[in-house]
This record gives structure tokens, sequence and C-alpha cells, in this order.
């Protein structure tokens, strides 16, 4: 039996749809992969995709997709709330079924390899697949973004992992890994002050002594709105209810609701069938049960 991966590549690229979807066709296309999921966000200016299939199906999904961003967007003319340094900015490989996530860091390798053969972008390698303890966190790999690196990437210490001391003139560079499954999970608050979601998603991150398993960026939103962007990077430390009523009574004690939550590429139905039970009041429900 082949063993599975999912891989959920992010561009920097939110607003034109016809390129969206132009260099989602490229993975469509793929052999052995299914394209799941693909979503956009104007204000961040990204799209993720999420395609599930085979090692190589995957990879070459990967590339393929990769050589869109490369031909279709400038970094140089990109503006966007959310932090990035590539064109394709980060391409992570997740071990499913008969994977293991030493199998999902040596297609990691692969990647990289080909994104420097095939268009001259170089990567550097996070998580599970970090060849060095410093560059595991991508928010490290990511510091000072694309205007940052073009300088830093000559630098012996920001180097890439892959490719040479320096950045692709307007595609940048690609932080490629292995990882485990995570929940990217949105709370948009009520109000136009920034200052209040970035307070709240310190308080709320792990990094700076919050919730277990929790990332977390506060970003500005069109129509007087800001958000708490979260990644959930350990889906069993934390359900979502509770991230979402810590930060509801986080902005309710400085007068603020919560607008709306988004759901950004997939979940898995244990995390919401959690949080739709708490708000349903309802115990015990399983998976079977809910159907359409």
């Amino acid at each position: 039996m082949a063993k599975l991966f999912e891989c959920v590549p992010n561009i920097s690229e939110g607003r034109r749809a016809d390129i969206i979807a132009r260099i989602g066709q490229a993975a469509a296309d793929t052999p052995d992969v299914t394209l799941v999921d693909t979503q956009s966000d104007a204000s961040h200016n990204r799209s993720v995709y999420t395609f599930v299939g085979t090692g190589d199906g995957v990879v070459e999904a990967a590339l393929r997709l990769a050589g869109g961003a490369v031909e279709n967007i400038d970094l140089r003319s990109h503006a966007g709330e959310h932090p990035r340094m590539g064109a394709i900015d980060v391409i992570p490989f997740i071990p499913l079924d008969g994977a293991s996530m030493d199998d999902a860091v040596l297609l990691a390798r692969r990647c990289a390899q080909g994104l420097w053969e095939r268009y001259r972008v170089p990567s550097y390698f996070y998580e599970h697949a970090a060849t060095r303890p410093d560059r595991r966190d991508l928010s490290a790999v990511r510091k000072g973004q694309f205007e940052g690196l073009l300088t830093a990437a000559t630098e012996p210490d920001r180097r890439p992992d892959v490719g040479e001391p320096s950045v692709h003139p307007t595609a940048g560079a690609t932080a490629v890994g292995a990882r485990d499954f995570l929940i990217a999970f949105n709370v948009n608050l009520d109000t136009a002050d920034l200052k209040l979601a970035e307070r709240i998603a310190l308080a709320v991150r792990q990094r700076s002594g919050g919730l277990v398993g929790i990332k977390a960026l506060g970003f500005a939103l069109p129509d007087n709105a800001v958000q708490v962007s979260m990644n959930v990077v350990n889906v069993q430390a934390i359900p979502l209810y509770r991230v979402t009523e810590l930060i509801r009574a986080m902005a309710a004690a400085a007068g603020v609701g919560v607008r709306s939550c988004e759901l950004v590429g997939l979940a898995p139905i244990a995390a919401i069938l959690a949080s739709a039970s708490y708000y349903l009041h309802v115990e015990g429900v399983d998976h079977h049960q809910v159907t359409w």
C-alpha cells in the first residue's frame, strides 16, 4: 500500500483569483494527487492549498505549484498583512497513512533540491526537517521577511540550506518542512484596535507563556476589524472552543466583541466535534453521528 502525505503550500497571492486558480490547477493536474482545498485571504494577500497523495505525487505537485508562483508573483511589489519571505512561502509535508515523519523529511529534502534546480529558488528547512535547532521554528527562519533576507541571506548564519547564499530576486526563498497536522484558526474582533489583537496574541501564544501548542499574531483587517491569527500546532493540547472563549473574554474586558471565526484549510473532525459538543451542550458525540 502506497504511503500517503498531505502537503499545504502557502503562496504570497490572495487577491488575483485567476492567478490563484491557475497555480492551484498545476497541482491538481499532477498524477496521484488530489487537491482538496484552496483558501485565499485578500488582507493577508496569501493563499493556502491543501493536497493529498503519494510521496512522488505531492513533491511533484508542490514543484509545479511553485513554478506558477515564481512566474506570477513579484515580491518587490507585494504587500499584505501576513509575514512572507517567498512567492511560495512555505511548503510543509505531513505524514498520513503508512508514512512516518522521517519519510516526510526525505520529501522536504527532495522538494528543496527541486526548487533550486528548476527555479533557482533557495530553501530553508524548518520543523522536523530543520538541520539546526535555531531553524526549527518558522518565525525564526522567516525573520526579516523578503526585504531583510535580500542582504541577510549572504551572512554565514542566515545562508539557505539549499542553494546559493542569496535569494531569488523576485520570488525570494522558501521554507520547506516536515511537521505534524495543525489547525489554522483565526478569531476576528469587532474593533480597529490592532494593539488589542497584538496583546491578545501575545497572551495566548505558547512562546510568550500562553497556551500550549498555540502560535499567534495580531493583524489588521478591512471594515474596522482586527484578527488574532493562530496556528494550533498541538491539536490534542487544547480544544478550539477553549482558545476562542479565552480570546472572547480578553476582548470583552476591553469592551470588544468577537465578529467571526475562520478555519483555514482542513481540521480533524475530532477537533470540530469537541467544539460543537461544547456549544451545543451535547455529551459524547461520535464522528459516526455526523453526516450529510
